[in-house]
């Protein structure tokens, strides 16, 4: 492992300046009268958080921040393309006999979100009272401070072996994941093409299809017959919002991202307003800081790769088809996987679906329903995430000693 690095953010001044620079020239849309979040991020908002981005927010104080966390740089190559220099959170526990595990986080996220959670799963009550974590939380390739590839193809099959390999090379030959959005994309499919090693997944996000009678015959009759909970049914119209009100985003970058791409990488106003419509969007009334919002867009604007390239990702899924080795698309992620599933189901996330749902997509050993919270769990709700995730794989648990010879206990 000599080539794994220590790494430390440092944007130097020259590009902060370009920022102040770009920022001081922003020429700003008019907006409607009564104007409200329905359209969009409100022009008010965006203009005092460009102001703030501009003449107060200090950046060297957030990347201070960041940089107390260990964080490393190795790389990684995955079949057919150049190696990748990945970016990583890495913080193993002082419990022998802790659970490796991998958060993968999705897009507008990244490895900040781990931070909340970091620590109480690294600790886990000196392995005692709850499991203890090996935690590692990479930037995924084309996101904050991870290489991107220049070769078209690099799909969710890539992805996913990145990851693998990533933990492969810190001698965690069998660990657990934990994730939302791609994250539970990337978790899927693990669990479908490195099940040797992928062993448990807890997702945060509930991407499934009714179950159908002849594929899942008593889950079929389960949701036939049986009527939604006051949970699921809530699920009914917010899955139906985001369908109808809020998913145009990812059409665009499903179909045309490098169009995108100009506003993205030539106007941190564009990058601020498209990523912070999502995290008021997609939130449960999460009470944001200023400061907190432009820490979050900031790692997107100084990102290795640049803020355009992460968008890259939905149109890589959905096409290019054709050569691809172990295809992994829509259909294959929502089948059935033998790997154990665990779900934190968060009512304000984008699809919220009903439990006979997601046990389609292989042997579900725990589910937990949550009054509150929604699609950035791990900073939302973090306290939620760690116990769920204590529950999942702590003694008596669906997951517990899934990872061969770890059980996170010290005894």
């Amino acid at each position: 492992m000599a080539d794994i690095k220590p790494y430390t953010i440092a944007i130097d001044g020259q590009r902060l300046k370009d920022l102040k620079t770009r920022l001081s020239l922003a020429k700003f849309p008019d907006e409607l009268d009564e104007a409200g979040w329905d359209m969009g991020a409100p022009l008010t908002d965006v203009k005092r958080l460009t102001k703030y981005w501009q003449e107060s927010y200090d950046w060297k104080k957030a990347e201070g921040d960041l940089n107390k966390t260990p964080q490393f740089v190795t790389d990684i190559q995955c079949d057919g393309f150049d190696p990748l220099a990945i970016h990583f959170i890495h913080v193993r526990s002082k419990v022998q006999g802790a659970v490796p595990l991998l958060f993968i986080h999705g897009w507008p996220g990244h490895f900040e979100e781990v931070l909340r959670i970091l620590k109480p799963l690294v600790e886990g009550g000196d392995g005692v009272k709850y499991p203890a974590f090996d935690i590692v939380a990479p930037s995924l390739p084309n996101f904050g401070f991870s290489e991107g590839p220049k070769k078209r193809g690099f799909a969710m099959e890539q992805y996913a072996e990145t990851m693998n390999k990533l933990m492969l090379k810190l001698g965690y030959k069998e660990y657990v994941t934990q994730g939302g959005d791609w994250g539970c994309h990337i978790s899927r499919s693990l669990a479908h093409l490195f099940p040797k090693y992928c062993k448990a997944t807890l997702l945060n996000y509930d991407s499934a299809d009714p179950p159908e009678f002849l594929k899942n015959p008593i889950l079929a009759l389960q949701h036939a017959i049986t009527p939604y909970n006051s949970r699921e049914q809530h699920g009914v119209g917010r899955s139906n919002w985001f369908e109808k009100e809020g998913k145009g985003y990812n059409l665009e970058q499903s179909t045309k991202p490098q169009t995108l791409g100009y506003g993205l990488a030539d106007s941190p106003v564009a990058c601020l307003a498209w990523i912070y419509e999502k995290l008021h969007d997609w939130t449960d009334s999460y009470p944001w800081t200023d400061d907190e919002i432009l820490t979050w867009v900031s790692i997107y604007w100084f990102s290795t790769a640049g803020p355009a390239a992460s968008v890259r990702i939905y149109y890589e899924t959905a096409h290019n088809f054709d050569g691809r080795k172990n295809k992994i698309d829509r259909q294959r992620l929502r089948e059935w996987a033998p790997v154990k599933l665990g779900f934190s189901h968060f009512p304000m996330d984008l699809q919220v679906r009903p439990s006979t749902w997601v046990r389609t997509l292989g042997p579900v050993v725990f589910e937990k329903e949550h009054s509150s919270g929604g699609h950035f769990a791990a900073w939302e709700r973090p306290d939620d995430i760690v116990n769920d995730v204590r529950e999942m794989f702590g003694k008596g648990g669906g997951a517990f000693g899934v990872v061969k010879g770890v059980t996170g206990y010290t005894s």
